[in-house]
């Protein structure tokens, strides 16, 4: 199983914060931004990791991660997204990197909870085509939005609808079966002009190759000045519960 961080994009959203640097390296309490990303798939036992990002900061990635070795990580790779042409195109990028293996796919910007072990290593153990994870939310429209019947069997997602059909909003947290690679190369630019990771997850939707799990925990994203405060709230809170549990044992 290899694992990938999607630090792209040129973050136009938190202007002028990321005027000087990249947005997946602002700080979120006490770390980068893109630690935690980081963390979470060495976690779920991840030991080979690829950060894709772009623009004009890619070098200061390299020289706060190094080679990966303050994760536990032998090697940490890279790869350079020249644009902004969506999740997807991102993605390819890594297909040398990721080879036959299976993938987990965590964006840079994603913050959360909850572990993804157990769930990685039953996703690399099955015929699955994809895992998705889902978090309701207030404000589903800013995200790919589930579509799930009264079974709550997913029949689709939708991307940034101005009329969800749900509160479930498809977080960044993806895991793929390497023929994914075949589907992205085969994707034709959304009215958006990007190539969505939507049309991929939809496929396999279609298929019927596809499960989905909840997250408990909190979860968000930080690519807004609401969000990124939130992040940092939420990451302080947790901290500071890890630091009062240490402490009574």
């Amino acid at each position: 199983m290899k694992g990938v961080v999607l630090a792209g994009g040129l973050g136009k959203r938190l202007l002028p914060l990321t005027k000087i640097t990249n947005k997946h390296l602002l700080p979120v309490y006490d770390r980068p931004m893109i630690y935690y990303p980081i963390n979470k798939l060495v976690e779920a036992g991840i030991d080979q990791i690829m950060v894709v990002t772009g623009g004009n900061h890619a070098g200061e990635f390299e020289r706060l991660l190094g080679n990966g070795s303050q994760f536990g990580l032998d090697n940490l790779r890279y790869a350079y997204q020249e644009g902004e042409d969506g999740i997807a195109a991102a993605l390819a990028l890594t297909r040398e990197f990721v080879g036959n293996d299976k993938l987990c796919v965590i964006l840079g910007d994603n913050i959360f909870a909850d572990s993804i072990a157990a769930r990685v290593r039953q996703f690399d153990k099955s015929n699955l085509g994809a895992f998705l994870f889902l978090k309701e939310t207030q404000n589903p429209q800013r995200f790919g939005v589930a579509e799930l019947d009264q079974d709550g069997n997913l029949l689709g997602i939708e991307e940034k609808p101005a009329h969800p059909k749900s509160s479930y909003a498809v977080t960044g947290i993806y895991m793929y079966e390497p023929s994914v690679f075949d589907l992205i190369a085969q994707l034709k630019p959304s009215a958006r002009g990007e190539y969505e990771i939507t049309d991929v997850s939809n496929h396999y939707i279609k298929a019927g190759r596809v499960e989905y799990e909840i997250l408990e925990g909190w979860w968000t994203d930080a690519g807004t000045f609401e969000s990124l405060h939130q992040a940092q709230m939420l990451t302080r809170a947790e901290s500071m519960k890890r630091n009062s549990e240490a402490k009574k044992k």
